[in-house]
């Protein structure tokens, strides 16, 4: 029973940290109190002017806001998509995307099931050929950069975590570089492992023997190893725990201000982009039909679709609140 009371206040935390504002008369900051959050939204982020840019242009579904897009532009892309498509047969799973991303952004691709946000994700470490269009990892096409060189300056943290059960915990931290012919000493995985908050002694361990947020844990561990430039991450959290979820978020999301590093990270959670990324990508039928802040998005932005998805923390937060009462 106690087990059930701290799952429904971590719940309850989420829902009010995101979704409280929309249930308030005024917006100052989107109502959020807590220093980390707040630290989070921070005028000195990659993306300095992009909150405070944001002006009103009507009324409506809560005020609408547009930011400048020369903000973005001061800023030296990392990432950038020109044009690209991906075909499986007669499906479209990615339809003409051209967006670029900041060095330093942390990005949430969300959409339903069958979005195309997974393969656009992969299409960018080549895990997916696209089909037309290019894109450019620091002004490089991809599709022109050694597949191994690539990958070793892209981190990736699988949607089923992916260690492999007969290495150890350290084998598994330690195979980028020692694919890459570089040795990871004791000392080094002790340190990955410390990053995400684990024992340096789990490194003798088998992966069947840790817990699930354990292994997901080790699995950010291991991406981090080649000290990459972008970290990719396909639904990491979906199969945690509330509880286990929150930490592990909150960790990496740590972990990127701390590295200085490029994140871009698929969800189905829009409370989890909306609390862990700068900046949110909205897809369906293989488009991205919204770009936007969370403050943006919180503030009625971003069209029909990703308000759609923003009312489903809400809702959550106003059912959450008539419980109390």
């Amino acid at each position: 029973m106690g087990k059930r009371r701290r799952w429904i206040a971590v719940l309850h935390a989420r829902w009010r940290q995101c979704a409280a504002p929309l249930l308030a008369t005024q917006f100052d900051d989107c109502g959020w109190d807590d220093d980390r959050n707040r630290r989070r939204r921070s005028p000195d982020r990659t993306d300095p002017g992009r909150l405070q840019s944001a002006t009103p242009i009507g009324f409506g579904h809560g005020e609408q806001f547009v930011a400048e897009e020369n903000v973005r532009e001061t800023i030296s892309p990392e990432l950038e998509f020109q044009s690209v498509k991906k075909r499986f047969g007669a499906t479209t799973a990615v339809a003409e995307v051209t967006k670029t991303i900041a060095r330093g952004e942390f990005v949430a691709l969300v959409g339903t099931s069958g979005s195309g946000k997974s393969t656009l994700l992969k299409m960018i470490n080549r895990l997916v050929e696209p089909s037309s269009g290019d894109i450019l990892f620091e002004g490089e096409n991809v599709t022109q950069l050694p597949l191994a060189q690539l990958r070793r300056r892209i981190g990736y943290v699988f949607q089923g975590i992916g260690l492999f059960p007969h290495m150890t915990i350290g084998e598994n931290i330690a195979l980028g570089p020692r694919l890459a012919g570089e040795s990871m000493g004791e000392d080094k995985i002790g340190e990955m492992l410390e990053l995400v908050d684990l024992s340096p002694d789990m490194r003798k361990r088998m992966p069947p023997e840790l817990s699930g947020g354990q292994r997901q844990r080790v699995g950010v561990a291991r991406a981090l190893a080649t000290n990459p430039q972008l970290l990719l991450m396909d639904e990491p959290f979906g199969a945690l725990d509330p509880i286990t979820r929150d930490a592990l978020g909150d960790r990496v999301r740590s972990l990127h201000d701390e590295l200085g590093i490029t994140t871009i990270m698929v969800t189905h959670d829009m409370a989890e982009a909306l609390l862990l990324a700068d900046r949110v990508l909205v897809m369906q039928a293989g488009r991205i039909e919204a770009d936007c802040a969370p403050r943006e998005l919180l503030h009625g932005a971003g069209g029909d679709f990703a308000q759609e998805l923003v009312a489903v923390p809400r809702a959550q937060s106003e059912r959450l609140a008539e419980l109390k009462q």
